[in-house]
């Protein structure tokens, strides 16, 4: 039987800084497309208005930093057909991440004049800790056109078709000189997930990792050329430890460095 109604699409937030959410916001004349697919059921940084689930698509941007939204997320997981994780936050942890090579205590110390009333976890983790998770989308903040993409596929009942190769791809394409083999510079590209379309080496920049690593990052190999480029150790440590400082692979690399 033909539907009859449009598929209920929710945006969620959790730890975060709502760039991801604005990213669909950006969108403006696709958006009008994508509303007239769907019911925008609940999406708190466009409208108050909200509709009840369950919900055919979740989006969710935000990582999970406090007992609340670690029991929020599971609601949002039994409310959602398709649940896809949206930045890098929600996909990596996130910038706050950071504390999780520290003591959060310390912080907490250090910033609240009262700490005893912060509720916190001792780690930001990504959503797919706590929930499964459909589909990820990466990037801080996301590609717009990545997010129509995998909103499209989701509509029409097939895979996203988002590419897994390296920002490298990206400098190639658009033409782009390679500031590590013409100047040397430091530049995370070579493991970085595509999709921000080189904007950083295009203005003679090494790439920041904002997407994330790439399937099968090669990242000992690239760090072993920083170190020929005369990189410090602690400067390979905080190389690694930006926007996705604790998905696996940058994780793993940034500890390795640590004297």
């Amino acid at each position: 039987m033909a539907r009859t109604t449009k598929p209920k699409l929710a945006v969620w937030k959790f730890a975060s800084c709502d760039g991801c959410q604005l990213s669909l916001l950006d969108c403006e004349e696709e958006l009008l497309e994508v509303a007239g697919a769907v019911d925008i059921a609940y999406f708190p940084e466009a409208t108050r208005a909200v509709v009840k689930g369950p919900y055919d698509i979740s989006l969710v941007e935000g990582s999970i930093t406090t007992p609340h939204d670690a029991e929020r997320i599971h609601q949002v997981r039994r409310a959602s057909r398709f649940l896809i994780t949206i930045g890098a936050c929600a996909t990596a942890g996130g910038i706050q991440a950071l504390r999780n090579f520290k003591d959060v205590r310390e912080f907490v110390g250090a910033v609240y004049a009262t700490p005893q009333y912060i509720q916190t976890l001792s780690k930001s983790t990504p959503i797919h800790d706590h929930v499964f998770v459909d589909y990820e989308l990466r990037g801080c903040p996301i590609n717009k056109y990545q997010l129509l993409e995998v909103l499209s596929a989701y509509l029409h009942g097939r895979r996203p078709n988002i590419v897994p190769h390296s920002v490298c791809s990206e400098c190639k394409r658009r033409g782009v000189v390679c500031v590590m083999v013409a100047k040397g510079v430091p530049c995370l590209g070579p493991v970085t997930h595509a999709g921000c379309g080189a904007i950083c080496p295009s203005y003679g920049r090494g790439c920041y990792g904002c997407f994330g690593p790439k399937e099968t990052p090669n990242t000992a190999s690239l760090s072993k050329r920083w170190r020929q480029l005369g990189v410090k150790e602690e400067d390979l440590v905080r190389a690694y430890r930006g926007f996705n400082a604790y998905s696996e692979a940058f994780r793993r690399e940034s500890e390795s460095h640590e004297r």
